[in-house]
Parts: structure tokens; C-alpha cells; sequence
């Protein structure tokens, strides 16, 4: 992978963008300096992370090279779209913010959460992160004049303006360059394939999916710089990844709340729900859901199928053979959503399909859909 810090600081880190990016790549932030942002969120895998272990790629494992968390890394790709947390539009819909929960307000906060996670990063508090910046002259100089000279006389004021460097490189470009197939071919330079285009308008179409109910931003179908997201928080139904709980120590019966796991909520009719993640990159970035329960786009595709199907062969999980489980939160379901459309046969499932891998950036194309 590349990294600024590993080929010795030669590059310009003078503004606040580079000196995010010198961050962002900086294993010596973790306790045992073997872990950095980019270790869960890659670059060159759609800024998820790509490693395997015992819990497959469902969840990350942390910088003392055992401990495993109970969510999957969402991409970092596109972030800086989602609104601060807060209420929607709708009564009694949550919005925005960072991570699945929105529990960090904005891009700031959501970096400053990870070197501090004992079962991520690993350090102990504040100061000892600021300790770490202090041990490059580099970096010492870098802050100090972007900062201030008195940027590292408090270890508060050096780990925010460590947040605000790292928050600043994810708002490059880099992140988001609305580069791919879908976006090529709303400049002409790119025709979609009839199976693509079906899939484009039965996604856009309101009579046909539920897609875009909560997968679209702008108002407008084919709008420039769509994220395919609203960031709202809904509860469709998504079952527990046991096998990734057999492994990463969490304890039997624990359910994973969502929403509710986010101090500044405290309505439990909130319990359940999820941020809608963005779909760019989706084809690459697998597994999916908040917990990585699943490994394949299709299945994903086929899972929200099921609300609308009566056909008992609908039904079935296809990476287990068995009945979709039952959701880990079976109260707060969105089911408005979920129900909306009619069921959909192969043809329509396998378009929707080729429609997502029209959202991978042209950087990753050459990738192969996960799994």
C-alpha cells in the first residue's frame, strides 16, 4: 500500500490536505504502529478493507492483531456527503452523520473515534496519540504552521487538528471523483449495456423497486454527483452475522441496537435502524450490510426481493441454501419501503445487478466483484 509516512516524508505536507494524507497513512497512530485509517478504509479497495481473517472480511480486526469488531468498515469513499446527524424531513427519521449509527457528527469527529477504539487502534488516550505526532519534525512543523505555534501546548488541540488534517484529505477528489460508467454516461462517454440501462430505470423507477426510495440524494433521476444515498436511518430487516459472532467475542444474545447504540438517541422506536450506506463502489466493496452478513451483490438484491415475493423459492438465502434468518431487530421494520414495487423475476434481479457495477470508479473497474 502506498504510504507517505513509508517512503520517509519527502512529500509535501504543507498544506492541510497533504498533511491529512501523511495522517491517514500513519501506522505509528496505533499502539503497536501497525494499524492506520487505511488499514480499514484502503484506497486501492474502494477505502474498505480488504484483509481476511477469522471472520472472513465482515468485520476488521484490530492493531493487537486478535480482537475483532461486530461491524463491517464502511468505505470512506464519498463520506463527506452525508449530511451532520439530525432529523429528516419525515417524522421520526434520523439522518446523517458518520459511521452506521451517525454517532460521530461529522468527518472530524468520525477520524478522531478509531485510534482511540481499544478493539481498533488501540491507544490509550489523546496525549499518547499527540506523543506520537511529536516524534516527527515533520509533522511538528507541519501543524505548527498550519495550526498555530501553540497547536501541541494542549494534547486537545493537537488531536483536533490532527482530526481536521485527516477530515480534509477525505474531502479531496481522491474520495470521490464521479468517474464511473453511470457517470461517464451522463457526460456520452460511456452507452450503457441493454441489460445496464434496464437496470438503470427499473432502479430510478418508483413503480418497479424500492431502490431509490432511500438510495437516491437528488430529486432528479441521472443527476450529476449522485450518491445513492439519502443517509436516513431505517430497519430493513437485516439478520445477525452468527458466524462472524462465533469468532469475535461477542457475548450470546447480544443484539446490535444501531441506532440506539448512538448516545445522542434515546427514543427506542429508533432500535434497529441503519444508515443508508452510498452504493458507489458497491460491486467492489463487499461484504454488505452493517455486519457484513452478506457476501454477494445478488444476494443483497434477492434479500430486499423477498418482501414483495410469494414464491417460497424467493425465500432462500442463496450463500446458505436456508430461509433468509430472521431480522436481528424484528421491531421498527421500514416495511412501507420494503413493500413498495413488485416482485422481481431473474432477468429484472440480474439488471439491477449490472446497473450497481455501472457505480464502481474507473479506478477500481479492473477489480473483481466481490466475492
Amino acid at each position: 500500500m502506498y504510504s507517505p509516512v513509508a517512503n520517509g516524508m519527502t512529500q509535501d505536507i504543507s498544506s492541510i490536505e497533504r498533511l491529512g494524507e501523511a495522517l491517514y497513512f500513519d501506522t505509528s497512530l496505533s499502539k503497536n504502529r501497525s494499524q492506520s485509517c487505511a488499514s480499514c478504509h484502503n484506497p486501492e479497495a474502494g477505502f474498505v478493507d480488504p484483509l481476511p481473517n477469522k471472520a472472513g472480511r465482515a468485520v476488521s480486526i484490530g492493531d493487537d492483531g486478535h480482537s475483532l469488531g461486530d461491524r463491517n468498515a464502511p468505505t470512506a469513499a464519498y463520506a463527506r456527503f452525508s449530511p451532520a446527524f439530525g432529523p429528516s424531513t419525515k417524522p421520526g427519521i434520523l439522518r446523517g452523520g458518520q459511521f452506521h449509527d451517525g454517532r460521530a457528527a461529522s468527518l472530524e469527529e468520525q477520524a478522531g473515534g478509531p485510534p482511540l477504539n481499544p478493539i481498533e487502534m488501540g491507544m490509550p488516550d489523546k496525549a499518547s496519540v499527540v506523543a506520537r505526532l511529536k516524534e516527527k519534525p515533520a509533522y511538528v512543523a507541519a501543524f505548527t504552521t498550519l495550526f498555530g505555534p501553540g497547536v501541541f501546548d494542549k494534547p486537545e488541540t493537537a488531536y483536533a487538528a490532527m482530526t481536521r488534517a485527516i477530515a480534509a484529505f477525505e474531502r479531496t477528489d481522491a474520495f470521490a471523483p464521479f468517474d464511473s460508467k453511470y457517470d461517464r454516461s451522463l457526460r456520452g462517454e460511456y452507452q450503457l449495456t441493454e441489460q445496464e440501462e434496464l437496470g438503470r430505470v427499473l432502479f430510478f423507477s418508483s413503480q418497479f423497486t424500492n431502490c431509490s426510495l432511500c438510495h437516491k440524494l437528488n430529486s432528479q433521476a441521472g443527476s450529476p454527483s449522485e450518491t445513492f444515498s439519502n443517509y436516513e436511518f431505517h430497519n430493513i430487516g437485516v439478520p445477525a452475522n452468527t458466524a462472524a459472532r462465533a469468532v469475535n467475542g461477542v457475548k450470546p444474545g447480544t443484539v446490535d441496537t444501531g441506532l440506539t447504540q448512538n448516545p445522542a438517541v434515546k427514543d427506542k422506536r429508533q432500535a434497529g435502524r441503519f444508515k443508508t450506506p452510498t452504493l458507489r463502489n458497491i460491486a467492489v466493496t463487499g461484504p454488505y450490510m452493517h455486519n457484513g452478513v452478506f457476501t454477494d451483490l445478488r444476494t443483497v438484491v434477492l434479500f430486499y426481493n423477498k418482501y414483495n415475493s410469494l414464491n417460497p423459492e424467493r425465500l432462500i438465502n442463496p450463500e446458505t441454501g436456508k430461509p433468509f434468518a430472521p431480522p436481528e431487530v424484528p421491531r421498527n421494520l421500514s416495511l412501507k419501503e420494503l413493500e413498495t414495487g413488485p416482485a422481481l423475476d431473474d432477468k429484472r434481479i440480474d439488471a439491477l445487478v449490472a446497473f450497481l457495477n455501472t457505480l464502481t470508479d474507473r479506478r477500481y473497474e479492473h477489480l473483481p466483484p466481490k466475492p
